[in-house]
Order: C-alpha cells, then sequence, then structure tokens
C-alpha cells in the first residue's frame, strides 16, 4: 500500500505562484504514474496533470498547460505541482494519486489518494 501526503497549499494573490508536494511512502516500487486532480468548491474533482516515476513524462490537462509544470525526485519519491500565473479559478484542494485511471463516466479511479491540500486564489 502506498501513503500519499500532499503539501504546500496556501492563499495566494492572483498572477502569484505556488508549489505543492506529494511525497510517498510505503510499497512505492508498483506506482508507475503520479497525477494531481484538483475539487473546485461545489463541483467535481478534474484531472490536472500526471507524470511517470521512471521517465518524467508529463501531461496535462488544456486549462493549466504553460502555467502549471508537474516534476518527480525519484530519490525522495516526491512529485511536485509548481503553479504559476496562478487565477482565482485556480481555487481547489488539490490531490495527488497514485495510477490514476478515467473510467467510462469521466471520474477517475487511483490505486491511493492523498488528503488534498486547500489552494486560494484571491482577485
Amino acid at each position: 500500500q502506498v501513503q500519499l501526503v500532499e503539501s504546500g497549499g496556501g492563499l495566494v494573490q492572483a498572477g502569484g505562484s505556488l508549489r505543492l508536494s506529494c511525497a510517498a511512502s510505503g510499497r512505492t516500487f508498483n506506482t508507475y504514474v503520479m497525477g494531481w486532480f484538483r475539487q473546485p468548491p461545489g463541483k467535481e474533482r478534474d484531472f490536472v496533470g500526471d507524470i511517470s516515476w521512471r521517465t518524467g513524462s508529463t501531461y496535462y490537462t488544456d486549462s493549466v498547460k504553460g502555467r502549471f509544470t508537474i516534476s518527480r525526485d525519484n530519490a525522495k519519491n516526491t512529485v511536485y505541482l509548481q503553479m504559476n500565473s496562478l487565477k482565482p479559478e485556480d481555487t481547489a484542494v488539490y490531490y495527488c494519486a497514485g495510477d490514476p485511471t478515467r473510467l467510462d463516466n469521466g471520474t477517475y479511479f487511483a490505486k491511493t489518494w492523498g488528503q488534498g491540500t486547500q489552494v486560494t486564489v484571491s482577485s
């Protein structure tokens, strides 16, 4: 079982930056992809992007391309979400997830989820 702990959330003004961290512990060797998701107030959880532990290749949803960057530190079993040029609509609880898989109904299944960290962007 893999445990994930996010950190780094907080309150930031529009245009500012934050870096979230997701530390993985436990049986991490059989987790291949780490994903980032977010859930705005009153809305469903959405995919933000993901990264391969092995290759470092990344994929992002269109709304964050060019502003958000996902990276990983294999030695520390940690993935990061660098968020720049933040907008009020980026306000959400941000989650990391191990090996997320998109289901037919549009929701995601993952081997494990973190507890989430709140990001609030003021205008």
